[in-house]
């Protein structure tokens, strides 16, 4: 009896392992997948960041007679929509790092700066960035990844703000103070450092 019981115990205790084991890897299997599959997917797939890549979006596409150029042409264009909304609230929390950095202007004035900066900042604008990577899912979806590197990012950043302040020179009047346009342009989007910083980029 006791014999029978311990044999027991010892099949009941395997199994717990290995059970334990099994939820483990697909734990960790599971961590990024492919939407509709059970297939470990690449963590870009499910937004985790990039190295080296500070904005960035991912598009799909889904299979077609058209082919894979269309494919790719058209995940790139639903990316880039993503990406302008991605820079536009990086962009909006950058006028807020910098205003609470320096004490400069009402809400009511970083509200009507950060209207007047995203407006600017649209898919068009972008359509200079670059597929950064590309898979194709299990179910024959073309997925890709569209980014700006960091410079090509400031740079965007400054271009936007410079034309908002152009467009808009009233909102811009109290973020000014003694500084000219190049200057607070690239102060503003030095506030990316530290925005990426707390993202833990």
């Amino acid at each position: 009896m006791r014999k029978f019981i311990f044999v027991l115990l010892s099949a009941a205790i395997v199994i717990g392992v290995t059970g334990c084991s099994g939820t483990r890897a697909k734990e960790k299997m599971a961590e990024c997948v492919f939407p509709n599959s059970h297939e470990s997917a690449p963590g870009w797939i499910c937004d985790q960041p990039v190295e080296g890549i500070p904005v960035a979006a991912t598009g799909s596409a889904a299979k077609s007679d058209a082919g894979y150029d269309f494919m790719r042409q058209m995940a790139a264009t639903g990316a880039r929509v993503q990406l302008t909304q991605n820079m536009r609230v990086q962009v909006q929390n950058m006028i807020k790092q910098y205003v609470e950095t320096t004490g400069a202007a009402s809400k009511e004035t970083v509200d009507r700066v950060n209207t007047s900066v995203t407006k600017q900042i649209t898919d068009e604008s972008l359509q200079g960035t670059k597929i950064v990577k590309s898979i194709i899912g299990p179910d024959g979806t073309l997925y890709v990844l569209v980014g700006l590197d960091e410079a090509g990012a400031q740079k965007l950043t400054e271009a936007a703000i410079k034309t908002s302040m152009y467009n808009d020179q009233a909102a811009w009047q109290q973020f000014r103070a003694q500084k000219g346009q190049e200057e607070l342009a690239a102060d503003i989007a030095k506030q990316r450092v530290e925005f990426n910083k707390q993202r833990g980029n």
